[in-house]
């Protein structure tokens, strides 16, 4: 008897929150990364693959566009070494070995921002975080950058998440 379970690909959120620090809040997201059979393919054979974590915080205006109060963004470059069979994370200088792509891309999938001054939020007033992961398909070799933008292969974007943040008096959110 055979099982199999169905994944689904792509990139979506799975839980998002606002923390508040001595040196002021974070932002702080879980994915679901699930890759593509193609992009599994690419990967396996060599091509790196740059993920692009983005972060924002705007204070939403009726009277007058949006304020953006915040934003952050970090990229993540995720290889495969044939040589070692080791897949190797990537952000800025530092980075990661894992024997398994399981493993990277658990790593992968939670991502948080730079530290948000803790005085860019007022203390009245509403605002609007969003968070999104994507694949950077800029990066990608010039050939298959059109297969990337032909077929839905390659899109792995997990579109904007959007939730409301409050501050309250002691600094912490809702």
């Amino acid at each position: 008897m055979c099982v199999a379970t169905a994944h689904a690909q792509g990139v979506s959120v799975g839980k998002v929150e606002l923390r508040a620090g001595e040196d002021g809040y974070q932002l702080a997201v879980t994915y679901d990364v699930n890759l593509t059979y193609v992009v599994e393919q690419a990967l396996s054979r060599g091509i790196p693959l740059y993920f692009v974590a983005e972060f924002s915080v705007v204070r939403s205006r009726w009277y007058w566009l949006d304020d953006e109060v915040f934003r952050s963004e970090q990229v993540t470059k995720l290889a495969y070494n044939v040589l070692t069979r080791q897949y190797r994370l990537s952000r800025g200088a530092l980075f990661q070995n894992f024997a398994t792509l399981e493993s990277a891309l658990s790593i992968l999938s939670r991502q948080s921002s730079a530290v948000m001054p803790a005085d860019a939020l007022a203390k009245s007033g509403n605002y609007i975080a969003a968070a999104r992961l994507r694949l950077n398909i800029a990066q990608l070799p010039p050939l298959l950058q059109v297969n990337a933008l032909t077929g839905k292969d390659w899109t792995l974007d997990s579109d904007w998440y959007r939730w409301v943040v409050r501050p309250v008096g002691d600094g912490r959110t809702e």
